[in-house]
């Protein structure tokens, strides 16, 4: 059997992402950690385009990830937490705080992330550098603008993501609101 029919009949003819069945296509999750089936996935064009051009993103169309970041294939989970990561909509928030990957595999979600970087290093306030999917802890109270409330001195974010453009946000949840925090304003978490 080959590495194309292996990833056809695990995914069933079907998007392994959308489980559409048109315009199906074999996808190498990069950088590839494994070999064979398991570094591939069966994905539609419409998939595929997002993936490979943020700019044609539709979020709705990523609604799907509710199901598909549940398999047991780590390939899938990779693609699933990478885009759940870029969407940064409400609900693919939740979704990413829901979602379990082994260390093996979130280290591989997060391998493209690293290779992105572009030299852009983010400190707390103790200059300890931090990595998406860190805690922090609030280190003074912050008036969140447009949500009403104030975030108290102590308050800890968990699961934060790093700001791609600029070292000195970080984005993370607090009562529920997705928000930008200043990296001055927080101490990384043991």
């Amino acid at each position: 059997m080959t590495i194309k029919q292996e990833v056809e009949a695990r995914s069933e003819s079907k998007c392994e992402l959308c489980s559409t069945s048109e315009d199906l296509n074999m996808y190498e999750v990069q950088p590839a950690r494994v070999e064979g089936a398991e570094a591939n996935v069966f994905i539609c064009g419409t998939c595929q385009t997002q993936i490979e051009d943020s700019e044609q993103i539709d979020p709705n169309h990523w609604r799907c990830l509710t199901d598909s970041m549940w398999t047991p294939v780590p390939a899938v989970q990779v693609l699933a937490w990478r885009m759940l990561k870029e969407l940064k909509t409400d609900w693919s928030q939740d979704l990413l705080d829901m979602i379990y990957l082994e260390e093996d595999t979130l280290e591989w979600a997060k391998s493209l992330e690293e290779d992105a970087g572009d030299g852009i290093v983010h400190k707390d306030s103790n200059g300890v550098v931090l990595q998406a999917g860190d805690s922090v802890t609030l280190i003074k109270d912050l008036n969140v603008k447009g949500a009403n409330f104030v975030a108290k001195r102590g308050t800890p974010v968990r699961r934060i993501t790093l700001d791609k453009n600029n070292e000195n946000h970080i984005e993370g949840k607090i009562n529920g609101q997705h928000i930008v925090i200043l990296t001055e304003y927080v101490k990384k978490t043991k």
